[in-house]
């Protein structure tokens, strides 16, 4: 059943009462991005906990009915979501806190939390009858939606900026998707990608503009709290890049307030790097996004211009969290130090929420005795030439017993 009661956007505040698909506000154009609106009373009789008791699809395809698709196509879809939340036996210890938790998003298909979007826009792309989708992304939507198009045998059109990293563009590739890396920045590859899309008459998986990818996207709070009994913790720490992911995380636990399952909403910790901070600096300044360089190796989250910049404040503002920038030394730091204490293989934008909370710890934002949920978005082997900085090289060891006790003994083993 489709418990979609219509879109409001997010600009003018008009409500468009229809089930059929959207993408932005008739009336604001480009920039009315639209949020899609359920019955939620409808929905009560329907995701109560004993749903979720008696559901055994451990993935995200759980909440459909909270998501605006179809289900036709659901099982033959990768297995999306589930992904662990990782209770921190030694990183709260080396951070001072009490309770942590890290939700491992880069276990999904494709490595990153993308996922989640991508296999909602295919199912979307499918629903419409498109003979191609297409996206612009700094590499992990990309990848994400080139592999569930795939599995989908559903042709997809791929645009990247020139600075994506090996391992997303060799993703890319592999899933067989036509790649078309733009001499330029993210702007350039979204630039382009809008005029080809138009043209054409591709699926339009660009986040920003189309409201169905924050459904995928939210399902990482759904799953959050369910997994903690649906009680999450104070807080809830997400790096920032065009500002869907935060929509998304701020909507699912907003929703899940309204249908009666979860008593508050967690507070929203916005974390960006300090070489591409735009919405630190508006947030901070109390003025409207600008501009910025994308000055940062993290490229997940390199946006200079952010497409969906009012669902990302709202989320920290009526979350009554904060936002707060790192710099890039300190995400390298981050993979290192979420590695060594956890076990957990990040990139540079999924543990830029790391090193966030240990600066939120430090300035007071965060107290040690609140609880904290981190999203990991993205798996490190995205990135391996940046996960190289984070590593000490090994040296090479002669097969030599006498030489290598030396060594051991240098390094505290034996």
């Amino acid at each position: 059943m489709n418990y979609i009661k219509g879109y409001r956007c997010t600009i003018c505040g008009k409500f468009f009462e229809t089930k059929e698909a959207l993408l932005t506000c008739p009336d604001c154009g480009e920039k009315g991005i639209l949020d899609i609106e359920y019955d939620y009373d409808a929905l009560k009789k329907v995701l109560t906990k004993d749903y979720f008791e008696k559901n055994r699809n451990y993935s995200m395809w759980r909440y459909a009915p909270l998501m605006g698709i179809k289900e036709d196509h659901i099982d033959e879809m990768l297995r999306i979501g589930w992904t662990p939340l990782v209770k921190s036996r030694n990183l709260a210890k080396e951070l001072g806190l009490k309770e942590l938790y890290i939700k491992d998003d880069g276990l999904n298909p494709s490595g990153s939390s993308k996922d989640r979007a991508s296999g909602v826009a295919v199912l979307k792309a499918i629903e419409a009858g498109a003979k191609v989708i297409s996206c612009s992304s700094t590499g992990n939507a990309a990848s994400s939606c080139a592999c569930h198009a795939a599995h989908m045998g559903l042709p997809a059109v791929i645009f990247v900026p020139k600075r994506a990293p090996i391992g997303k563009l060799t993703q890319i590739s592999l899933y067989g998707a036509t790649l078309v890396i733009v001499d330029g920045d993210y702007k350039a590859a979204f630039s382009l990608s809008k005029q080809a899309i138009a043209r054409h008459g591709w699926y339009n998986r660009n986040a920003a503009i189309n409201p169905f990818m924050v459904e995928g996207k939210k399902t990482v709070s759904l799953e959050i709290a369910e997994q903690l009994n649906f009680k999450p913790t104070d807080w809830v720490v997400v790096s920032v890049g065009d500002g869907c992911t935060i929509g998304g995380v701020y909507k699912g636990f907003n929703e899940l307030h309204k249908l009666g399952l979860i008593s508050r909403v967690p507070r929203i910790l916005g974390v960006q790097s300090t070489g591409c901070e735009p919405f630190v600096v508006a947030a901070k300044n109390h003025e409207p996004l600008k501009e910025c360089d994308e000055n940062t190796l993290a490229d997940s989250i390199a946006v200079g211009i952010p497409r969906n910049p009012i669902k990302a404040l709202r989320a920290v503002e009526y979350s009554k969290g904060a936002w707060i920038s790192v710099p890039d030394e300190e995400i390298i730091k981050a993979m290192g130090l979420l590695g060594k204490t956890e076990g957990i293989f990040g990139e540079p934008a999924g543990v830029t929420g790391v090193a966030g909370l240990a600066k939120a710890l430090k300035e007071g934002i965060i107290k040690k005795d609140e609880s904290v949920t981190i999203i990991v978005t993205g798996n490190g082997l995205k990135d391996p030439n940046n996960a190289q900085k984070a590593i000490v090289k090994p040296d090479l060891m002669e097969p030599n017993i006498e030489k290598l006790d030396i060594y051991l003994k240098e390094k505290g083993v034996i």
